[in-house]
């Protein structure tokens, strides 16, 4: 009679797939990690993109979930046009931007910053109704070393979870909440608070519009409470799920360079920047795609009974 192994000696946590077949022909795709993660070539950001190009882009982004270009050079105003491609731009409800231009936010930390940006794991902005489809920061400046920001997979933390954890997180919803990340963070730039900060509720697991793949949309950044669950089980659960979903396996980490864009995917990527380059500087500009209403579609194997 045949035993089935020890959960230890079943192979590896994760196992990723291949990438489409069907080859790109307007530019080229180098793989960071068999996870998630792709450089692209052969794509002026300076320039309108043609319809082609568009669509490949946009496979790639569907493909690898965060996907980066090097020896770019856009304006603020190509920055825009890049992002508006992808659908109408979200603003953040906090940030600092660009003067004349609300849709251009800024990213900048210096020797005279108490913080940096993005220093937690998160999904951008996911305390709004509607929270970001995709992020598109480009920087300018780097310091000479240091500044990398990192990239986990929603996707793979999903896959990589038990069958029985699958089913106890189907069709749970969780809050998420801005108004302790943005109440007086950027008060040293200036920046006014406002009277009231997004907060939302959306599915612990979320179906991506596009690929159909379930993914964990929890984090460290906005995620306060689990609903329909006792206060402590859902602290507890959210310890868990944030552990797990930071696990290096679903991880890749991208080292910048002056005039390099990074385009990530926030309905299935977190991701966290490393401020250890003080006192030195890193600065750029981020444009932000709206989304939609994250939702969970059920598959068969873990639909609610």
């Amino acid at each position: 009679m045949n035993h089935p192994a020890p959960a230890h000696l079943q192979g590896p946590r994760i196992k990723t797939g291949q990438p489409s077949a069907t080859p790109y022909q307007t530019l080229s795709v180098k793989r960071l990690t068999p996870v998630l993660g792709a450089e692209i070539e052969g794509i002026d950001l300076s320039r309108e993109l043609s319809a082609l190009q568009f669509e490949e882009v946009s496979r790639a982004l569907a493909e690898h979930q965060v996907i980066f270009f090097r020896d770019q050079h856009p304006t603020p105003e190509q920055h825009l046009a890049f992002g508006q491609r992808f659908g109408q731009l979200h603003r953040h409800p906090a940030a600092p931007h660009a003067p004349g231009l609300p849709d251009l936010m800024i990213i900048q930390a210096d020797e005279h910053s108490p913080r940096a940006n993005g220093e937690m794991w998160h999904s951008d902005v996911s305390c709004d109704a509607e929270p970001p489809m995709g992020s598109i920061l480009y920087i300018h400046t780097c310091p000479p070393s240091g500044g990398d920001t990192l990239f986990a997979s929603m996707y793979a933390a999903y896959d990589a979870l038990s069958d029985r954890m699958k089913q106890y997180l189907s069709g749970l919803t969780a809050v998420h909440d801005g108004e302790h990340v943005y109440r007086g963070t950027y008060a040293n730039l200036g920046v006014q608070d406002k009277s009231l900060y997004p907060r939302s509720v959306h599915p612990v697991v979320r179906t991506h519009p596009v690929t159909g793949r379930q993914a964990l949309y929890v984090n460290r950044g906005f995620t306060t409470r689990i609903l329909g669950i006792p206060a402590d089980e859902s602290e507890a659960m959210l310890r868990l799920l944030f552990t797990h979903m930071e696990n290096p396996l679903f991880q890749c980490r991208f080292r910048w360079e002056p005039h390099s864009v990074a385009f990530w995917d926030n309905r299935c990527v977190q991701h966290r920047a490393m401020w250890d380059y003080w006192p030195h500087t890193r600065s750029g500009f981020r444009v932000t795609v709206l989304g939609d209403a994250p939702f969970y579609q059920p598959s068969s194997d873990h639909a609610t009974t």
